[in-house]
């Protein structure tokens, strides 16, 4: 794996916890671990992505969590898997920002894709797309070849996840009220879900800052529902963005020559885990036509998961660790979106 790695010099303590964050758009998990697997505290937070929130507020976000879950105890490893970070310069730059804090004298900083890949399979060929807020992959290969992507929205060419569609359904929207385009039940969607008397009034109100366009996520869910029933373009919508999902995939795949290969290709994020059956139909039969072999799955299992057990590998934990860890992180991780959603 690559990533920043800070204080790679110096050896590891011979006691302390092994901590492991999984930060994405919406929120934050942080767990701290024996070297035997076994769970000492979890914690969950707000989203740490340090491109919504910025290099300063992220490292202080997974700072104060690190501490919460690391309490007395010293910290022997500590894994940081943020989205966000898609970019070298931009792993460098979060490797540089914590380098000065007590617990990060052995830490590794990569993209969150990677505590995704993990989560659903530890195959040295394989593929990870995430849906989530936003859309991103990473493949990797047996003899140590990556596959990356910018993930720089429109500036890189990505669009879904819960931003892309919830423009998506704006901009329909729009063009129903005012006659450009077709009818749509998410007009009514908008009005019900954001509390606004109509599509322009929402309009205004974004134009003007009154309200903000991360509000618009919440209505990518309206869009599968739309879809169930009838609606063409809530259809439309679901179909792009399975398109969108195979096509990352695909791209992984030819880039690593991975096509005739019996590989698994991983999904994760809200999105994807929505179990939405067009959706992952749609994604299924799409792939299928460039790589008739590739194993598709959602990943059910928390990211956090993964974090989990790529940074108790990276210090040294066992087999029987790593599957005590990897219950205990995910019936932990299961608890707090009960609590937490």
């Amino acid at each position: 794996m690559t990533g920043g790695t800070v204080g790679a010099g110096e050896d590891a303590p011979a006691s302390g916890v092994v901590v492991a964050v999984d930060g994405g758009g919406s929120k934050t998990d942080a767990v701290a671990l024996t070297l035997d697997g076994e769970l000492v505290a979890h914690r969950r937070g707000p989203g740490s992505s340090p491109h919504f929130e910025g290099l300063g507020a992220s490292v202080a976000l997974v700072d104060g969590l690190v501490q919460h879950v690391a309490g007395e105890h010293p910290v022997a490893h500590a894994g940081l898997y943020l989205s966000g970070l898609d970019l070298p310069l931009e792993i460098e730059q979060y490797a540089g920002a914590i380098a000065g804090l007590g617990w990060a004298a052995r830490a590794v900083v990569e993209n969150d894709l990677y505590a995704l890949l993990r989560a659903g399979t530890d195959a040295p060929d394989a593929v990870a797309v995430v849906c989530g807020t936003g859309v991103n992959a990473i493949g990797v290969r047996a003899d140590g070849a990556v596959v990356r992507f910018p993930a720089l929205g429109p500036l890189s060419g990505d669009w879904g996840g819960g931003s892309g569609l919830g423009e998506a359904v704006l901009w329909h929207a729009a063009r129903a009220v005012d006659g450009r385009g077709p009818d749509t039940v998410l007009v009514e969607e908008i009005e019900r879900r954001l509390g606004v008397a109509s599509v322009p009034q929402l309009i205004e109100e974004l134009h003007f800052g009154r309200r903000d366009s991360s509000e618009l996520t919440a209505l990518a869910p309206a869009v599968f529902g739309a879809a169930r029933a009838g609606d063409g373009v809530a259809i439309a919508l679901v179909d792009r963005q399975a398109e969108e999902i195979a096509a990352f995939a695909r791209a992984s795949l030819t880039r690593l020559g991975l096509l005739d290969r019996a590989v698994p290709v991983v999904l994760g994020g809200g999105i994807a885990q929505s179990g939405d059956e067009r959706l992952l139909d749609g994604i299924r039969v799409r792939l299928a036509e460039a790589a008739p072999r590739a194993r598709l799955s959602v990943v059910l299992s928390a990211p956090i998961v993964g974090a989990a057990l790529l940074s108790l590998a990276a210090a040294g934990a066992g087999t029987a660790a790593l599957e005590r860890a990897r219950a205990a992180v995910a019936a932990a991780a299961a608890e707090a979106a009960v609590l937490v959603p």
